[in-house]
């Protein structure tokens, strides 16, 4: 069962202030302490002018800065060839470990926590490789419903690898009581009923559908209580929400930075392997060139053997993708300099503001699927109209407002901090009132 909106937290945040014209958004642009970061990024075009884009939950905008980082190495490889791996400068060699200080400050670890490689589902194959590991009656992997397709996909398939039945050893917890949002307290109770048959619990930080953000700490301590291994895919969580992984023990996790992390689109991928099964010599990983020890990597034939990173970049398969790999520096730097708590304090602001002005003018028409508290989400709202969204969201993008479509009938509108502005989020809410209208 969805909610209605409330808007009960734009109350909350903005007190007695909270006006609906647009000259309190223009007000609040005009304060936004991050407002110049907009100018950043190339956004897309609607009928000659700028977009309202809320879409950077699927593919953030272009940052200029990245475009200019791409043209750079794409004119070091017209005029040093071979020789851009190891030129002086700015070699190749080591381009995976150049923003490593950058993205463990984003996801909460170590720069040895983590690595860039591969695809997001890739990178969950890889891992679950090492840690999926069934023996006896711990053979089980517990999901959410809905999870991604990709993860779903990725558990059934390693389950048939070894053997096992997906129908029998994937425990799912899905939506309970009376909002359709998951419980934490139901894994909980799922693995303290269950757990000595569960190895792995496997969950998405934020849901790619209705955008609730999980409690993962509590996840973390419930998957202890019964002796299993946690993972986490962060595709919808990292750029998004605070993170703090190696504190809150998680085990691994994976991520894509194509959403909103802006690095664009097909980028090299994320990963992070706590400390203690990083450097964990036990811990079997599938061998690549490139997760090899970089002292003995180049004597090839001389010094067969794999001897792996101990740290997360012993997961990593092959030689980075230089031309794909290079807007992620850029990318990352805007977030080390915006500070993911201004953004996350802005993103509360941006959507609280939103639902509270949909709410507004689009009363019961419109159904809210994302919980209303923001500490249970991030930047997306998705909404449900039922019957109806795919046409609003058509319409919304012939007004230059660009959501988007999840069958059978919701509408997800991600504000983005780092672009989107309070003015885009009155405009979004005005446009999405007439064309509810039209389409009721």
């Amino acid at each position: 069962m969805d909610r209605k909106l409330s808007g009960s937290a734009a109350r909350a945040v903005f007190g007695a202030e909270l006006r609906p014209g647009p000259e309190f958004a223009a007000r609040l642009d005009a304060e936004d302490p991050l407002a110049g970061f907009r100018a950043r990024f190339d956004l897309p075009r609607s009928g000659g002018d700028t977009a309202v884009y809320l879409v950077g939950n699927s593919l953030g905008p272009l940052p200029v800065a990245a475009r200019q980082e791409l043209e750079r190495e794409i004119g070091r490889w017209a005029t040093l060839g071979v020789d851009g791996w190891f030129e002086e400068a700015a070699p190749w060699f080591d381009l995976d470990g150049r923003f490593l200080d950058s993205l463990a400050r984003l996801v909460g670890a170590g720069p040895r926590e983590v690595t860039v490689m591969n695809g997001l589902t890739v990178n969950l194959h890889l891992l679950l490789a090492s840690f999926f590991r069934p023996s006896g009656q711990r053979r089980r992997i517990l999901i959410e419903r809905p999870c991604f397709p990709s993860d779903r996909f990725v558990v059934e398939t390693h389950l048939r690898w070894h053997g096992l039945d997906p129908a029998t050893d994937i425990l799912e917890v899905g939506p309970g009581g009376e909002h359709g949002l998951i419980d934490e307290a139901d894994i909980e109770a799922a693995l303290e009923a269950e757990g000595d048959e569960v190895a792995l619990v496997l969950l998405g930080g934020v849901n790619f559908l209705t955008g609730q953000r999980l409690d993962m700490p509590r996840v973390v301590r419930a998957a202890r209580r019964c002796g299993a291994l946690v993972g986490f895919d962060l595709a919808h969580a990292v750029g998004n929400v605070e993170l703090r992984l190696h504190d809150w023990d998680v085990d691994f996790a994976a991520w894509c930075h194509y959403k909103y992390v802006n690095a664009g689109p097909g980028a090299p991928a994320g990963v992070f392997v706590h400390e203690r099964h990083a450097s964990d010599p036990e811990v079997v990983r599938l061998g690549g060139w490139w997760g090899n020890d970089p002292s003995t990597r180049f004597r090839m034939q001389l010094d067969p053997d794999f001897i792996p990173r101990a740290d997360a970049a012993g997961w990593q398969l092959s030689c980075p993708a230089v031309l794909a790999m290079a807007p992620l520096g850029p990318a990352l730097a805007l977030f080390d300099e915006a500070g993911m708590d201004r953004l996350r304090a802005k993103s509360i602001r941006l959507t609280s503001y939103l639902e509270w002005l949909i709410a507004a003018g689009c009363g019961e028409a419109v159904e809210l699927m994302t919980p209303s508290d923001p500490a249970g989400r991030g930047s997306q709202l998705s909404l449900r109209v039922r019957g109806h969204a795919e046409r609003i969201q058509a319409r919304l993008q012939e007004v230059g407002v660009v959501g988007d479509y999840r069958q059978p009938d919701v509408l997800r509108l991600a504000p983005a901090p780092l672009f989107n502005t309070f003015g885009e989020m009155w405009r979004t809410a005005k446009s999405l009132q007439s064309a509810v209208r039209e389409a009721l």
